[in-house]
Protein backbone atom coordinates (compact mmCIF):
# COMPACT_ATOMS: atom_id res chain seq x y z
CA UNK A 1 0.00 0.00 0.00
CA UNK A 2 1.48 3.31 -1.09
CA UNK A 3 1.63 6.39 1.03
CA UNK A 4 -1.21 8.12 -0.82
CA UNK A 5 -3.44 5.10 -1.50
CA UNK A 6 -5.94 6.47 1.02
CA UNK A 7 -6.59 9.33 -1.41
CA UNK A 8 -7.76 6.97 -4.14
CA UNK A 9 -11.51 7.10 -4.34
CA UNK A 10 -13.00 3.67 -3.98
CA UNK A 11 -16.24 2.82 -5.65
CA UNK A 12 -19.02 0.84 -4.03
CA UNK A 13 -17.47 -2.22 -2.42
CA UNK A 14 -19.41 -5.48 -2.17
CA UNK A 15 -18.20 -8.15 0.24
CA UNK A 16 -17.92 -11.88 -0.18
CA UNK A 17 -21.13 -13.72 0.77
CA UNK A 18 -19.32 -16.88 1.94
CA UNK A 19 -15.85 -18.04 2.95
CA UNK A 20 -13.83 -19.80 0.28
CA UNK A 21 -11.90 -19.35 -2.94
CA UNK A 22 -13.09 -16.40 -5.04
CA UNK A 23 -13.06 -17.20 -8.76
CA UNK A 24 -14.24 -15.52 -11.98
CA UNK A 25 -17.78 -16.24 -13.18
CA UNK A 26 -16.19 -17.88 -16.24
CA UNK A 27 -15.37 -20.85 -13.96
CA UNK A 28 -19.04 -21.48 -13.15
CA UNK A 29 -20.34 -24.52 -15.01
CA UNK A 30 -23.61 -22.81 -16.01
CA UNK A 31 -23.81 -20.44 -19.00
CA UNK A 32 -26.35 -18.21 -17.24
CA UNK A 33 -23.51 -17.20 -14.90
CA UNK A 34 -20.34 -17.90 -16.91
CA UNK A 35 -21.57 -15.86 -19.89
CA UNK A 36 -22.68 -13.06 -17.53
CA UNK A 37 -26.27 -13.22 -18.79
CA UNK A 38 -27.57 -12.02 -15.40
CA UNK A 39 -24.70 -9.56 -14.92
CA UNK A 40 -21.07 -9.32 -13.89
CA UNK A 41 -19.78 -10.63 -10.59
CA UNK A 42 -17.75 -13.35 -8.93
CA UNK A 43 -18.23 -16.86 -7.60
CA UNK A 44 -16.98 -18.44 -4.40
CA UNK A 45 -16.23 -22.11 -3.85
CA UNK A 46 -17.64 -22.26 -0.32
CA UNK A 47 -15.96 -23.80 2.71
CA UNK A 48 -19.20 -23.90 4.66
CA UNK A 49 -22.87 -23.11 4.27
CA UNK A 50 -23.19 -19.81 6.07
CA UNK A 51 -24.26 -17.16 3.57
CA UNK A 52 -23.94 -13.54 4.68
CA UNK A 53 -25.21 -10.20 3.41
CA UNK A 54 -22.39 -8.79 1.24
CA UNK A 55 -23.57 -5.22 1.87
CA UNK A 56 -26.21 -3.26 3.74
CA UNK A 57 -29.54 -3.32 1.95
CA UNK A 58 -33.07 -4.56 1.65
CA UNK A 59 -33.88 -8.18 0.83
CA UNK A 60 -35.74 -7.94 -2.47
CA UNK A 61 -36.28 -11.68 -3.01
CA UNK A 62 -35.91 -14.86 -0.99
CA UNK A 63 -36.52 -17.80 -3.27
CA UNK A 64 -39.01 -20.23 -1.66
CA UNK A 65 -36.47 -23.05 -2.01
CA UNK A 66 -33.85 -21.03 -0.08
CA UNK A 67 -31.19 -21.59 -2.76
CA UNK A 68 -30.95 -17.90 -3.71
CA UNK A 69 -31.41 -14.46 -2.19
CA UNK A 70 -31.44 -11.03 -3.82
CA UNK A 71 -30.91 -7.70 -2.13
CA UNK A 72 -30.71 -4.06 -3.13
CA UNK A 73 -28.20 -1.69 -1.54
CA UNK A 74 -28.96 1.94 -0.66
CA UNK A 75 -26.92 2.92 -3.77
CA UNK A 76 -29.27 0.84 -5.94
CA UNK A 77 -26.96 -2.13 -6.54
CA UNK A 78 -29.06 -5.26 -7.20
CA UNK A 79 -27.20 -8.31 -5.90
CA UNK A 80 -28.15 -11.96 -6.51
CA UNK A 81 -26.50 -14.71 -4.45
CA UNK A 82 -27.13 -18.18 -5.87
CA UNK A 83 -26.04 -21.07 -3.64
CA UNK A 84 -24.86 -23.92 -5.85
CA UNK A 85 -25.88 -24.93 -9.36
CA UNK A 86 -29.30 -26.45 -10.12
CA UNK A 87 -29.96 -26.51 -6.36
CA UNK A 88 -33.51 -25.30 -7.00
CA UNK A 89 -34.16 -28.99 -7.74
CA UNK A 90 -33.58 -29.76 -4.04
CA UNK A 91 -36.89 -27.96 -3.37
CA UNK A 92 -35.61 -26.36 -0.19
CA UNK A 93 -33.96 -29.46 1.27
CA UNK A 94 -30.69 -28.50 3.02
CA UNK A 95 -31.49 -24.74 3.02
CA UNK A 96 -32.68 -22.68 5.98
CA UNK A 97 -33.42 -19.03 5.25
CA UNK A 98 -32.84 -16.52 8.03
CA UNK A 99 -34.43 -13.47 6.33
CA UNK A 100 -37.63 -12.58 4.51
CA UNK A 101 -38.41 -10.39 1.53
CA UNK A 102 -38.53 -6.77 2.68
CA UNK A 103 -36.14 -7.22 5.60
CA UNK A 104 -33.44 -4.59 6.05
CA UNK A 105 -30.06 -6.24 6.55
CA UNK A 106 -26.58 -5.11 7.53
CA UNK A 107 -23.40 -6.35 5.90
CA UNK A 108 -22.35 -9.55 7.66
CA UNK A 109 -25.84 -10.63 8.73
CA UNK A 110 -26.62 -14.31 8.03
CA UNK A 111 -29.07 -14.72 5.14
CA UNK A 112 -29.12 -18.49 4.65
CA UNK A 113 -27.69 -21.59 6.29
CA UNK A 114 -27.04 -24.34 3.75
CA UNK A 115 -25.89 -27.86 4.51
CA UNK A 116 -23.06 -27.78 1.96
CA UNK A 117 -21.84 -31.32 2.67
CA UNK A 118 -25.30 -32.81 2.14
CA UNK A 119 -25.76 -30.74 -1.02
CA UNK A 120 -22.42 -32.03 -2.36
CA UNK A 121 -23.29 -35.62 -1.39
CA UNK A 122 -26.56 -35.22 -3.32
CA UNK A 123 -24.41 -34.55 -6.41
CA UNK A 124 -24.65 -30.77 -6.72
CA UNK A 125 -21.88 -28.28 -7.40
CA UNK A 126 -21.87 -25.83 -4.47
CA UNK A 127 -20.07 -22.98 -6.22
CA UNK A 128 -21.87 -19.79 -5.21
CA UNK A 129 -22.14 -17.07 -7.86
CA UNK A 130 -22.85 -13.51 -6.78
CA UNK A 131 -23.91 -11.23 -9.62
CA UNK A 132 -24.81 -7.59 -9.98
CA UNK A 133 -28.12 -7.89 -11.86
CA UNK A 134 -28.18 -4.22 -12.90
CA UNK A 135 -24.57 -4.14 -14.16
CA UNK A 136 -25.65 -1.89 -17.05
CA UNK A 137 -26.52 0.90 -14.56
CA UNK A 138 -22.86 1.33 -13.61
CA UNK A 139 -19.66 2.46 -15.37
CA UNK A 140 -17.83 -0.66 -14.24
CA UNK A 141 -18.29 -3.78 -12.14
CA UNK A 142 -14.96 -5.42 -11.34
CA UNK A 143 -14.56 -8.73 -9.52
CA UNK A 144 -11.48 -9.32 -7.41
CA UNK A 145 -10.72 -13.01 -7.86
CA UNK A 146 -7.89 -15.48 -7.43
CA UNK A 147 -7.86 -15.21 -3.66
CA UNK A 148 -9.27 -16.79 -0.55
CA UNK A 149 -12.03 -14.67 1.01
CA UNK A 150 -13.83 -14.50 4.30
CA UNK A 151 -17.41 -13.22 4.50
CA UNK A 152 -17.41 -9.46 4.02
CA UNK A 153 -13.99 -9.25 2.33
CA UNK A 154 -14.15 -6.83 -0.61
CA UNK A 155 -14.60 -8.86 -3.79
CA UNK A 156 -16.51 -6.59 -6.17
CA UNK A 157 -15.87 -2.92 -6.83
CA UNK A 158 -18.54 -0.89 -8.61
CA UNK A 159 -18.05 2.52 -10.20
CA UNK A 160 -21.13 4.70 -10.77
Amino acid sequence: MGLFDFLKKKGIMIGAPVAGDCVPLSQVNDPTFSEEILGKGIAVIPENGLVYAPADGEVSTVFPTGHAVALTTPEGVEILIHIGLDTVKLEGKYFQTKVNTGDKVKKGEVLVEADIESIRKAGYDCITPMVICNTQDFTSVTGKTGMHVLPGDDCIEIEK
